[in-house]
C-alpha cells in the first residue's frame, strides 16, 4: 500500500568543510593529548605523576649517585662508617663498575676473556646481516649463525684443544650464560615448535598423539621442574661414567620447554590460514612438504610474529631460573655479589637489581622493536 512516504532524497546535503590539517606542535598536542575531556584528565594526571616522581628518581640514579670507588666506603654515610656526609642517598654505580666484568662473564678466567669477546664479535657480525631483510645470501648467513657459530663458540669457550686451556662450565656466568641459553633456546625452539605444531595437526594418529602428549606434558609443568628433571633425574637414566655436562642439560631443558610453547603459537597461525589456501596448494599438485614450506608456513609465521617474539622474550627472561640448579646468569651473579662484604651497603642491592633489570629491558625492548619492524616489512597483503 502506498503511504506517500519517500525514502529517496531529491536534494544534496550541504557540503562540509574539509578537515583541518594542523601539523604544528599545538595541533599534535590537541589531537593526541587533549582531544577529549577524558584525554585531558589522563594527560594532566600523567604529567603530575612525572613531575612528582621523576626529579627524585633522577637525583637518586644520577645526581647523588657515586660513580667511582674501590669499596663500600664510597657508598655509605659517615654514620655507617663511610666517607659520605650524613643524609646522603644515591645509587652506588661504583659497585657496578667494580663488578662489571663479573656481571658479564661470571668467574671465567680473566686471562681468557678474549675468547668470549671473540664469540660476541662473531655473533654480532653474523646477526647484523641476518636481521637486515635486503642483505644477500640469507641461507649461508643462517647456516653460519645457527649451526657454525654454536660449534665455534663451544670450542672457544670450553677449550681443551688447539692449545686452549679448558674452562669448566661452572665457571661460566653472568650475561654470557644468559645469552647462550636464550640464543640456543630460541634457535632450537622455532624449528622444533614448527614440527610439533605440524605433528599436532597431522592426520596420522600416532604422530598426533605423541605431539599432543609432549606439548601438554611440558606446558603442564613449570620451567623449574623441567630444569630439575634435566639436572637431577636425567643422570639417573645414564650408565655410570656417561654424565652430561650440567650446562648442556640446562640448554636441553630450556629448549624443550620453549618448544612446547612455540608449537602452540605456530599452531594458532596454521589455524588462521583459510581452508582455500590448502585446497589451492592441493589443486596445484604440491606435495605435503612443498605445500607447507612454500604456501602455508610462510603465511602462518607472518601472522604470529608477535606471539613468536613474545615467546622469545619469555625465554630470555626465564633463563634466570637456572640459578635454582646452581648456575648463575646475569641476575644470579648480581644477587650472589650482594654477599661481598667489600660492597655491603644499604643501596648496593637496589643498584645491582636496577642494573640487571635495565640490561634485560634493553634486550627485550630491542626484540620488541625489531618485531614491529618485521611486521611492517611483511605486511604486504593489506596495503592500500
Amino acid at each position: 500500500m502506498d503511504t506517500g512516504t519517500s525514502f529517496v532524497r531529491h536534494t544534496f546535503l550541504p557540503a562540509k568543510a574539509a578537515p583541518r590539517k594542523d601539523s604544528t606542535t599545538i595541533g599534535w598536542l590537541r589531537k593526541n593529548l587533549f582531544a577529549t575531556v577524558q584525554d585531558t584528565v589522563l594527560t594532566l594526571v600523567a604529567i603530575a605523576a612525572i613531575l612528582y616522581f621523576l626529579p627524585g628518581l633522577l637525583d637518586w640514579l644520577f645526581l647523588s649517585a657515586v660513580w667511582t670507588g674501590a669499596d663500600r666506603s664510597v657508598c655509605t654515610t659517615a654514620v655507617q662508617g663511610g666517607i659520605q656526609p650524613d643524609g646522603w642517598s644515591g645509587a652506588c654505580w661504583a659497585y657496578v663498575n667494580d663488578r662489571f666484568v663479573q656481571f658479564m662473564f661470571g668467574s671465567y678466567p680473566r686471562g681468557e676473556l678474549w675468547r668470549p669477546l671473540l664469540v660476541v664479535g662473531l655473533f654480532v657480525t653474523l646477526l647484523t646481516p641476518f636481521l637486515i631483510p635486503k642483505a644477500p645470501r640469507k641461507g649461508l648467513n643462517a647456516l653460519l649463525l645457527l649451526i657454525g657459530l654454536p660449534v665455534i663458540a663451544y670450542g672457544l669457550l670450553l677449550g681443551g684443544w688447539f692449545g686452549l686451556s679448558h674452562v669448566e662450565t661452572p665457571l661460566w656466568g653472568g650475561l654470557m650464560v644468559t645469552m647462550i641459553l636464550s640464543f640456543v633456546g630460541i634457535a632450537v625452539s622455532l624449528p622444533l615448535g614448527i614440527l610439533l605444531a605440524l605433528g599436532r595437526r597431522s592426520p596420522m594418529p600416532i604422530v598426533r598423539t605423541v605431539s599432543v602428549a609432549f606439548i601438554e606434558l611440558i606446558r603442564g609443568v613449570p620451567l623449574i621442574t623441567v630444569l630439575f628433571m634435566a639436572s637431577v633425574l636425567l643422570p639417573l637414566f645414564l650408565t655410570p661414567g656417561n654424565n652430561i655436562d650440567k650446562f648442556l642439560r640446562a640448554l636441553i631443558g630450556v629448549s624443550i620447554f620453549a618448544s612446547a610453547y612455540m608449537a602452540e603459537v605456530i599452531r594458532g597461525g596454521l589455524q588462521a590460514i583459510p581452508k582455500g589456501q590448502y585446497e589451492a596448494a592441493d589443486a596445484l599438485g604440491l606435495s605435503y612438504f612443498h605445500k607447507m614450506a612454500f604456501i602455508i608456513l610462510p603465511q602462518a609465521i607472518k601472522l604470529v610474529i608477535p606471539g613468536i617474539v613474545n615467546t622469545f622474550i619469555g625465554i630470555f627472561k626465564d633463563t634466570s631460573l637456572v640459578t635454582i640448579i646452581s648456575m648463575y646468569d646475569l641476575l644470579g651473579v648480581v644477587k650472589a655479589s650482594f654477599g661481598d662484604s667489600a660492597w655491603q651497603t644499604p643501596v648496593t642491592p637496589l643498584t645491582g637489581l636496577i642494573f640487571a633489570g635495565f640490561v634485560f629491558w634493553v634486550f627485550c625492548f630491542g626484540m620488541s622493536r625489531y618485531s614491529g619492524f618485521m611486521e611492517r616489512h611483511l605486511d604486504t597483503g593489506h596495503k592500500k
